[in-house]
């Protein structure tokens, strides 16, 4: 079971070095349905793996340059003491046995969450790329993406994102994300990546850390997490900086919206009759939205007309000659 834990922990790694979004939101859930580990268990297990795996795909951008260590410090003054507080809260509010229930529902509903965010999401995206393109972003947006930090609202979104890690481990890929982009529009998808990986460092840390007081990691679990985590992550996050991780987005949001429906405990076929929905209702709203914002209704479209200008552009190399 190891092995195969390590291999689930490594596919989970490389989703969170490409995009930003679903280490916990995706491990968390894993080791629930697949593996049988309780949810409070599988919970503080996956936040220790992520408190050693993000800062190798933090390091890949500070590398990179793709971290706004300003927009870290501010997020990282709210989230820290926040999940902290919200584990010591959760073995307050429900003792014993009522804990894992309560995890397991909070989990399904972030999940939730999670999914509807990663739509707004990649509407917020969209709607970015339609001003660009149509001259409406003023100069300074394009030459300085990162806005002077807002220092509340940023401290109030690390509060709220903090409190969800810490109670699910699911949120500092997620909303935080959403928030960052809300906040600060400016940023380019690869620094809100690089921002968001290293932001939740500390977060996690400090949300491992009070699970890691009242006992509740596993380490039979923890390690196969870490030891296929971390190359999962370091690929991944050499990846974000070559190419889009729209589709890997879209599957995401799928495999997301499937787990919190398994953690609500909804059945099989309820499950798959809601996936096909999604599908058959998601995809021509999305091809709508597109029209809308004067893109082609499926983004493959673009490929035959971008093809010959990258051709072009191609530098020659010995074999051209």
């Amino acid at each position: 079971m190891e092995l195969t834990m390590g291999l689930a922990a490594f596919g989970v790694g490389i989703v969170v070095g490409l995009t930003g979004m679903g280490g916990g939101a995706l491990m968390t859930p894993v080791l629930v349905l697949f593996f049988g580990v309780p949810p409070l268990s599988a919970v503080s297990s996956d936040l220790l793996a992520s408190a050693v795996m993000k800062p190798v795909g933090s390091a890949v951008h500070l590398r990179h340059g793709t971290v706004n260590l300003g927009l870290v410090k501010w997020l990282a003054l709210g989230s820290v003491p926040s999940a902290f507080s919200a584990v010591l809260l959760l073995k307050l509010a429900a003792p014993g046995e009522a804990v894992q229930e309560l995890i397991q529902a909070g989990l399904g509903a972030a999940l939730l969450l999670t999914v509807v965010l990663l739509a707004v999401r990649a509407y917020l995206r969209l709607a970015d790329r339609a001003r660009r393109r149509d001259g409406s972003v003023p100069r300074h947006r394009l030459c300085r993406p990162a806005a002077a930090v807002r220092r509340l609202p940023t401290v109030l979104l690390g509060v709220l994102g903090g409190a969800f890690v810490g109670l699910t481990s699911v949120g500092s890929g997620s909303i935080m994300i959403i928030g960052l982009m809300l906040l600060y529009p400016g940023l380019k998808a690869g620094q809100l990546v690089g921002t968001d990986l290293l932001q939740a460092v500390p977060l996690v840390a400090s949300a491992a850390a009070g699970h890691a007081l009242f006992g509740d990691l596993n380490l039979a679990v923890t390690v196969p997490l870490v030891i296929g985590g971390i190359p999962g992550v370091f690929l991944g996050a050499q990846l974000s900086a070559r190419m889009p991780g729209g589709f890997v987005r879209r599957a995401l949001a799928l495999v997301l919206l499937a787990s919190a429906l398994k953690m609500l405990g909804v059945g099989n076929l309820s499950t798959v009759l809601v996936l096909l929905a999604a599908l058959l209702v998601g995809t021509p709203v999305w091809m709508q939205l597109r029209r809308r914002l004067g893109f082609p209704a499926l983004a493959g479209r673009l490929l035959p007309r971008l093809l010959p200008l990258r051709v072009a552009a191609a530098p020659r190399t010995g074999a051209d000659s």
